[in-house]
């Protein structure tokens, strides 16, 4: 029977000793975790080592929990912190095997004609700070007041390294989009939506039902 108290009231009963508690959290959280590493690393075995590192490192200093956030909140920061500490290892190596990732497919919401290996790629050209940011916000669909929860920053912050990477993002995969798309009559000319060559959109995947409790 799911437990009904809080993740507040989980975290402290857990704190307080009662067994249970936290395993109660793993299975609220788990794949909401792992679908948010994925999507960032996009390597199916480095998603569940980061959010393994998650709830170790939030089993172990659940005691320095103290509210400021939501449990969520809190929860999202951590794995994007371990997404953060195995982005920063990938740079250190001059090759990796293709074989060490999932083979590419495509995602919703990208141009058909990118993989979500070569947006990975893109993404892990950007400062840390800005890939974070545009990850959450334009990848993961989190709203800009949640992506400056989660990372610990100001709202402006946010916007501020998401205009920065999109702009770098254009650049560097703007020359996979067709070069002379084809023109159905009666379509409305593609200067006039509003989209930049080679933006990253949300995913339609990434619908809120993937991260209830992450905040209001």
């Amino acid at each position: 029977m799911p437990d009904s108290r809080s993740d507040r009231e989980l975290l402290a009963a857990h704190v307080a000793g009662q067994d249970g508690a936290f395993d109660e959290i793993v299975r609220r959280y788990a794949e909401r975790l792992w679908l948010l590493a994925f999507r960032t690393l996009d390597h199916r075995e480095d998603a569940a080592d980061a959010v393994q590192e998650t709830f170790v490192s939030a089993l172990r200093g659940a005691a320095r929990y103290r509210g400021e956030s939501e449990v969520s909140t809190w929860l999202y920061r951590i794995t994007m912190n371990a997404c953060l500490d195995r982005i920063r290892r990938r740079r250190t190596r001059s090759t990796e095997p293709l074989a060490g990732h999932d083979l590419p497919t495509p995602r919703d919401g990208i141009d058909d004609q990118l993989t979500r290996l070569t947006v990975a790629g893109a993404l892990a050209t950007l400062p840390d700070g800005q890939r974070l940011a545009v990850v959450l916000v334009d990848v993961h669909g989190f709203s800009i007041t949640e992506a400056a929860r989660i990372l610990g920053v100001r709202e402006g912050t946010v916007k501020s390294r998401c205009a920065r990477a999109r702009g770098r993002l254009a650049g560097l995969l703007g020359h996979l989009r067709p070069r002379h798309p084809t023109t159905v009559p009666g379509d409305r000319d593609d200067a006039g939506n509003g989209g930049g060559a080679g933006d990253v959109q949300p995913t339609r995947s990434a619908t809120r039902a993937d991260r209830t409790g992450g905040g209001p």
